[in-house]
């Protein structure tokens, strides 16, 4: 058995902040989180390179002593609990000590910080955990940290690391997290020297998730409060119609601080019950307000996962809560006919003397003949003047006139032979309706050489779409693509982002897709087969977000293969439906044409054909 070793102090923090300080995102979490312990009202986030160059938090917070500003990187380092109790009552975010001991372990960190009452303020640096300095320099009142080099001297970490716009919504994200829970304090935040988020104090909660969502979250949101011996609850819930497929705007808070729990998620996702489509999540800002002394945030590194006491009670209370807004909501649309109060305008008693109601009288012409035609007053009989005594292909001409002439007369005698229209309208690619049959756009009948094929048409689309995206991945080309009128679809900062980082593969697929504004993008053009109404292109859209959130694909060709199903999916869902022969018999044609077309590329069947011994076993 190997001998027994006390690790060294430097491979202890390194292993230690594997837990805290699992990318960019939550480094800035924790210098965030403290600036706000500080009591900062106004704190500053500067990002490089999507954290790996430099992550900057500058705070006018209360700031630290010479000694403490050493002291703090040290691991445990604390001073929000001094016993056991303090355990009890914890309402800061951070109480541990390790973050910064974390941070310093796995990079470069300089440390600018004065208090009010001192004259000069303290510069520290330190790296792997080392203390590298300590001088006096003149700062102003308040905490700057700036970190360079993460993950320097683990390159495994640093080289996992996703692209820098997917590292960015990662800060992004824990930006808005914090900005939510303190809407009084001023956040500033800068990616590569440009501004992304700029806000003031707001004068409420409901104008900071404008800020930070935009004005379409806040316009299909509405207030949600229950004051219980367990927990008060306030904030905003989205809008049945407002539901969408991605998941973005959905935070739970309990006692200013962010937390995860999908058990209180189904208790709110439960109050929208038969409300919303399966598959789609309404937007929530829910804040809870609980007694410290029956919560337990002391579970998880990061302090995103909070044990409650009362859970099942608590789970109820935010049912109740949530179902009760709904419902209100739901009453305020509605009229009461029986109020008199109502602002709907009612006719006086005498309306009727000044406005008397008549009935309207249909007009009748007894002199009215349908088959006097207006060409001469020339009348068509079919069949005489009775309709009767002539053959099928005669037809009695008589003048309108008193003493006109009769004469009977065939067709073929006034028929202009120099025209053929006719031949406007032979094709001889469109298949006659008797040899194709569509079956309510799901199903397509067809006869085939042993009895009738039978097509799942939403799966053919997957097949032939995949082919062509899976074509075209590595090609310059672009699938056909149908114009629409641009069509503008709130995705939020995080959406806009993530299509942007995408758009030449989304233009060598055919979708035209620009960011506009911060928070939305216009959709100019779709893919051929894609339906252009707005709703469904705004669908099309989630769809997308939810297809390119995925990043766990490495290898190229497996990327390729698994974004080209994807696509395929989402375009089979989104196609328009097939309302004549000629749109099934290309479908058809398309599907025989590709590499499988028995089995979609999830495997699934695409064809059954119906022999005649099998469709004879039916009767």
């Amino acid at each position: 058995m190997p001998t027994l070793r006390i690790l060294p102090k430097n491979l202890s923090d390194m292993i230690a902040a594997g837990e805290v300080v699992q990318r960019p995102a939550s480094v800035v979490k924790e210098l965030m989180e403290n600036a706000v312990d500080a009591g900062a009202t106004e704190i500053a986030v500067n990002i490089l390179d999507a954290g790996r160059t430099l992550i900057q938090v500058i705070d006018n917070g209360c700031g630290m002593s010479a000694d403490d500003a050493v002291l703090c990187f040290e691991r445990h380092a604390t001073s929000k609990i001094a016993t056991p109790e303090d355990l009890s009552d914890i309402e800061t975010f951070g109480f541990r000590g390790e973050a910064l001991a974390s941070i310093a372990a796995v990079a470069d960190v300089t440390l600018r910080t004065r208090q009010a009452d001192d004259e000069v303020g303290t510069e520290v640096e330190f790296a792997a955990s080392e203390h590298l300095s300590t001088r006096e320099i003149a700062a102003p009142t308040g905490c700057n940290f700036a970190v360079r080099n993460l993950f320097f001297n683990v390159p495994a970490r640093r080289k996992f690391l996703k692209s820098d716009s997917v590292e960015f919504r990662h800060i992004l994200e824990e930006f808005q997290r914090v900005a939510l829970t303190r809407p009084e304090i001023s956040f500033t935040l800068s990616h590569n020297h440009r501004d992304v988020h700029v806000l003031k104090p707001a004068q409420g909660l409901k104008f900071r998730i404008m800020d930070l969502m935009g004005a379409g979250v806040v316009g299909s949101v509405v207030e949600v409060g229950a004051v219980t011996s367990v927990a008060n609850v306030e904030g905003y819930v989205g809008r049945p119609e407002a539901a969408r497929k991605t998941v973005g705007c959905q935070f739970f808070f309990v006692n200013g601080r962010y937390f995860r729990s999908a058990y209180l998620h189904k208790a709110v996702m439960k109050a929208y019950e038969e409300l919303i489509p399966d598959g789609t999540t309404p937007s929530y800002f829910i804040y809870l307000d609980v007694e410290p002394a029956t919560m337990d945030v002391n579970i998880h590194p990061t302090k995103t996962e909070i044990k409650f006491e009362q859970e099942r009670v608590l789970f109820q209370v935010l049912y109740a809560a949530v179902h009760e807004a709904l419902g209100r909501r739901a009453a305020e649309g509605r009229i009461d006919f029986d109020d008199t109060s109502s602002e709907i305008t009612l006719p006086g008693k005498h309306f009727e003397e000044y406005h008397p109601v008549s009935v309207p009288q249909a007009g009748v012409d007894p002199n009215y003949d349908p088959f006097v035609s207006a060409m001469g007053g020339m009348e068509i009989s079919p069949r005489g003047p009775m309709g009767l005594g002539r053959d099928d292909n005669t037809t009695v001409i008589s003048s309108g006139a008193e003493g006109g002439v009769e004469k009977s007369f065939r067709p073929s005698q006034y028929t202009d032979k120099s025209q053929n229209y006719s031949a406007l309208f032979q094709d001889v690619n469109v298949p006659s309706p008797s040899r194709i049959l569509v079956i309510k756009n799901r199903f397509i009948f067809t006869p085939s050489a042993s009895g009738v094929m039978v097509v799942n048409i939403r799966r053919a689309r997957e097949r032939v779409l995949y082919e062509r995206f899976l074509a075209l991945m590595g090609k310059d080309g672009h699938v056909m693509e149908s114009s629409l009128f641009p069509v503008e679809v709130a995705v939020g900062e995080t959406g806009r982002m993530a299509i942007e980082e995408h758009i030449p593969m989304l233009k060598k697929l055919g979708f035209e897709i620009d960011p506009f504004g911060r928070d939305s993008v216009v959709v100019n053009a779709v893919p051929e087969g894609y339906s252009t109404e707005p709703a469904k292109v705004q669908a099309m859209v989630d769809d997308l977000l939810l297809v390119l959130a995925d990043d766990a694909a490495t290898l190229p060709r497996m990327m390729e293969q698994a974004t080209a199903q994807k696509f395929a999916v989402l375009g089979a869902s989104q196609g328009a439906a097939i309302t004549n022969p000629t749109e099934a018999q290309a479908l058809v044609d398309a599907l025989l044409a590709s590499e499988n077309p028995e089995y979609t590329p999830s495997g699934r069947k695409i064809i059954a054909i119906l022999t005649q011994d099998e469709l004879e076993k039916l009767f």
